[in-house]
């Protein structure tokens, strides 16, 4: 398999005016002390259990850090990090992008900032990538313990596995496989879908709770379903394909908004 992990260079989006933050994506050994210092109190603050030497572990494995600012004091008020796997399934190379932490402050809930960074920059790494492996195949893989993150994919990506209605094909089924046990071992237990961390990092309460209002949504009472461990922190195991062609109207919006920021 050549070597598919390229560089990404440092790069920053202009000012959001209507929402005032910032965004900054850089490869993760960019990232200063004090950032990791506002990036580890916002992981603190919505997830329980964590640990100063957790955080260190978990982003030390990551390429690359997209972060938000507030542009009056420059604090981190939201992040995302970000990994490339590779694998080979039948003679195909494949390339899951990996999600890790990825947390926004709740002053900022409403902000799709963070969004578009992320879309945007998997969608560019992505375009590096094919340029010398075009026959590359690309895939966003996430783990999801709150149906927050997990709404992201019916809203902008067609096909998406678990879905609702549709069954993973093979192929995919053996990329969520061979990605899932590289990343995750025997903590990823298959048969369920689920990765079950020895040491898990539940969402506090309040930050993403499941009422009855929230279970007459089909989307959030299949993701329930899917997962009805999340409250201790059981992770689904989500894939998706990475190409224009997968992607909703707002997904496409959400791309092309990112490009231009």
């Amino acid at each position: 398999m050549p070597d598919l992990i390229t560089a990404l260079p440092t790069w920053k989006s202009p000012r959001s005016e209507s929402l005032r933050l910032a965004a900054e994506v850089v490869p993760r050994e960019r990232v200063t002390a004090s950032d990791r210092e506002d990036m580890y109190q916002l992981l603190e603050t919505y997830f329980q259990n964590t640990s100063v030497q957790q955080f260190a572990d978990d982003l030390a494995e990551k390429d690359t850090v997209i972060l938000l600012r507030d542009p009056d004091d420059t604090r981190v008020v939201g992040f995302s990090t970000l990994m490339k796997i590779g694998i080979t399934i039948e003679n195909r190379n494949v390339v899951g992008f990996f999600s890790g932490d990825t947390i926004i402050a709740r002053e900022h809930w409403g902000s799709s900032l963070l969004a578009r960074q992320w879309v945007t920059t998997v969608f560019r790494e992505a375009e590096g990538i094919r340029q010398h492996a075009p026959d590359t195949l690309f895939y966003w893989f996430l783990i999801s313990s709150g149906y927050k993150t997990w709404r992201y994919l019916p809203t902008f990506f067609v096909a998406y596995t678990p879905h609702p209605d549709v069954q993973p094909s093979p192929f995919d089924r053996q990329v969520m496989q061979a990605l899932a046990t590289k990343k995750f071992g025997d903590d990823y237990h298959a048969d369920l879908g689920i990765v079950r961390f020895r040491r898990a990092n539940p969402l506090r309460p309040g930050v993403a709770e499941v009422t009855d209002r929230k279970l007459r949504d089909p989307l959030v009472e299949f993701f329930i379903r899917m997962n009805p461990g999340h409250s201790q922190g059981d992770e689904l195991a989500c894939l998706v394909p990475i190409s224009r062609s997968n992607l909703t109207r707002a997904g496409l919006r959400m791309l092309t908004a990112g490009a231009h920021a």
